[in-house]
């Protein structure tokens, strides 16, 4: 008959890979990420970069292309010095310009009162203008909507400073 006493070394090993498994299970449960919207310029190629990145994180996008993007723009209250060369809609916020994920993942578990995120032009080493050669730049992720604008975070590349 075998022995069916668990020694404390097993019981403790059980427990550790418990705790270690515990987190991954939590969030592969965890709620997915909202749909996003990205409206582009049919020319636009940083834009599919960035959408990539997006994917890449979790994010399922649907692509417009379109020839007036200013209008969409206007329609959803971006600041004329925050465009940048894409608008994308997510769980009642908009994104201008090539914002990181990650600044995105937080804006939305915030939920901070304001129109969106946007980083205007298309900074060095920001996500969809990470090309081989190109100095990542600093820059800032701005937070803007009816109250003005502020600094949400500020990234150098894809990683925030």
């Amino acid at each position: 008959m075998p022995n069916t006493i668990i020694s404390r070394r097993a019981m403790l090993s059980g427990a550790g890979a418990l705790a270690l498994l515990t987190p991954l299970a939590l969030r592969v449960q965890a709620d997915p990420l909202p749909p996003m919207t990205v409206t582009k310029d049919p020319s636009c190629g940083c834009c599919g970069d960035w959408i990539e990145h997006l994917r890449s994180a979790g994010f399922p996008v649907r692509v417009i292309e379109s020839d007036d993007v200013l209008a969409l723009k206007q329609r959803l209250g971006v600041p004329h010095d925050l465009a940048s060369c894409h608008t994308a809609e997510v769980d009642g916020y908009v994104v201008e310009g090539h914002v990181p994920a990650s600044a995105i993942q937080r804006l939305l578990a915030e939920r901070p009162e304001a129109t969106g995120l946007a980083v205007p032009g298309m900074p060095g080493g920001s996500p969809g203008m990470d090309y081989p050669g190109v100095a990542p730049e600093r820059y800032e992720v701005v937070l803007f909507g009816p109250t003005g604008l502020e600094t949400f975070a500020r990234f150098r590349g894809a990683r925030q400073v």
